[in-house]
């Protein structure tokens, strides 16, 4: 079943002042389950916009918000034009102090301002929420799955990096004892943020602590497959991680408007 979409913008209040943020929701009305999508490095944008509503479609109330407000409202830096000499060097180098303001411990206080937000939310149902997150935002579904405990039903995450870096204190694999959430992982076959090495530690942390969890590799796929305004997009592989998403939403979130 799909529904028709309704999108919002709106400041999302936190320990630090608002964070501005995308909200869609099946526009009929009644509560549904709700969805926490942290973004990727290149932000809120239409085409996260775009994502957001294809999730809400299938009955969810999806909010994503800006990760980087502390800097600005979205968006924060524009999407570079790939076709332009050194755009995504300069883009990366303007993005650096950015990370570096949203610190580890900050990124999991917003996080809770976030997921207070969803639960005393009259659009949402009562229940665990679902996680997803792309990219850096892949990283931080774990963390806050790890973080949050049974608060977090499902967390997902797709073409994430540094997932198991051993030498990183907030590494999301060092929490793994935390997680109640069903996982999903899905990496790319070409990415140097999460090689094999890295996957093979982040499984045996998740299986030695008792998660649920299923992690893949999409064949073909390189780092940012999700995206489809960065040259890395990948159709197919962004096809089947709706699939293994809603799968995975759907196994864990209750389906049940109110």
């Amino acid at each position: 079943m799909t529904f028709t979409v309704a999108f919002h913008t709106l400041d999302v209040p936190t320990p630090d002042g608002a964070a501005d943020a995308y909200l869609a929701h099946p526009d009929d009305g009644r509560a549904h389950p709700g969805v926490l999508l942290f973004m990727d490095a290149f932000g809120l944008r239409p085409w996260l916009r775009e994502m957001i509503e294809t999730i809400a479609a299938r009955g969810y109330t999806v909010l994503a918000p800006n990760l980087f407000h502390r800097t600005g409202p979205a968006p924060v830096l524009p999407v570079p034009d790939f076709t332009e000499p050194g755009a995504r060097e300069k883009f990366f180098a303007d993005l650096e102090p950015v990370r570096k303001a949203l610190t580890p411990e900050l990124a999991l206080r917003d996080a809770g301002a976030y997921l207070n937000w969803l639960t005393g939310s009259e659009l949402v149902v009562p229940g665990g929420i679902g996680v997803t997150g792309y990219c850096l935002g892949g990283r931080l579904a774990l963390r806050v799955a790890g973080e949050f405990g049974p608060a977090i039903a499902a967390a997902a995450s797709f073409h994430g990096g540094f997932l198991a870096a051993e030498e990183m204190s907030d590494s999301p694999h060092h929490t793994a004892e935390r997680i109640e959430a069903e996982v999903f992982l899905a990496h790319a076959e070409n990415d140097h943020s999460m090689p094999a090495e890295q996957i093979a530690v982040l499984d045996k942390a998740l299986a030695s602590a008792g998660v649920e969890f299923t992690s893949v590799v999409y064949p073909g796929a390189a780092h940012g497959f999700t995206m489809q305004d960065i040259p890395t997009w990948n159709a197919e592989a962004y096809e089947r991680h709706l699939s293994d998403l809603f799968a995975l939403l759907e196994r864990n979130l209750s389906t049940e408007a109110a």
